[in-house]
């Protein structure tokens, strides 16, 4: 009896670039996705050689190398929702921007910025920033700006209402935005979701210690969850609780005082009696 062909059914792109400690990065969405049983694909902008204490060097990627690498995953696999990450400059958000924008069916496209780091520093610099907001922000079904980030963004300051920032964000051609709260000064912290029907907060509590990224994996997060069908709102929901549940496993390297992750399976169970 000929055996049954299995074939493909779901997979997400992640765009951004290698994490060569394993926490961020690239390999923090393709083992993200993998926890949430979607198959993983990559286009590479950067190598870095990083850990949890420094960056030691980064090389970018040609942009003719990063349009291959996306066009070979588009022309094979079932993309079902794409992001992407830390772009590297004006050339490859360029790159990105355009081969995204080609693309005939629309497939849900979540923007991580990744434009200032934990530490203040900015990541971009202003040509890159700009090619950003005018060429993928429009394209963005979700962008996932920090508070520093989206008010780099906006050109607003931090100590703006999350909805207030949102809403230029909206303004500027994004259809949704997901304002991170970890650099915030609640007690708890709060990501707002803002859709232009409507507004949700997401309370979490604020937990010691510093973590390797966490950034990255709740946007991979909520890429699987709506490369499965979910929508926004549960995407965010469950990625949301998911993470909590990876930052209270998160155990510390050798030398660095960032926390990794540890990338668990999602067990909707579980993360539905957390709730």
């Amino acid at each position: 009896m000929p055996q049954t062909e299995h074939h493909l059914s779901c997979a997400a792109l992640s765009i951004a670039g290698s994490d060569s400690c394993g926490g961020a990065g690239i390999q923090a969405d393709l083992k993200t996705f993998q926890a949430f049983g979607v198959h993983g694909a990559s286009a590479i902008t950067a190598i870095t050689a990083q850990n949890t204490v420094n960056v030691n060097q980064v090389q970018r990627s040609p942009a003719s190398l990063l349009e291959a690498q996306i066009e070979a995953c588009l022309l094979d696999l079932p993309i079902r929702a794409i992001k992407t990450g830390m772009l590297a400059s004006a050339e490859l958000i360029g790159t990105t921007a355009a081969r995204l924008r080609s693309i005939a069916t629309p497939i849900p496209l979540v923007v991580d910025p990744v434009m200032v780091a934990t530490s203040g520093a900015r990541l971009l610099d202003i040509d890159a920033e700009q090619q950003l907001m005018e060429h993928l922000l429009p394209l963005a079904t979700l962008v996932t700006p920090n508070l520093p980030e989206a008010a780099l963004m906006t050109g607003l300051t931090v100590d703006h209402a999350p909805q207030d920032l949102a809403a230029n964000l909206i303004e500027r051609g994004a259809q949704a935005v997901l304002i991170k709260g970890g650099h915030g000064r609640e007690e708890q912290c709060v990501d707002w979701l803002i859709q232009p029907d409507q507004h949700r907060s997401f309370e979490w509590p604020r937990k010691a210690g510093q973590y390797h990224g966490t950034g990255c994996t709740f946007s991979a997060a909520i890429t699987a969850l709506l490369a499965t069908g979910k929508t926004l709102t549960e995407a965010v929901d469950l990625a949301g609780h998911w993470l909590q549940q990876q930052i209270s496993s998160a155990a510390l390297p050798v030398q660095g005082q960032l926390h990794l992750l540890p990338f668990e399976p999602f067990d909707a169970n579980v993360t539905q009696t957390a709730s």
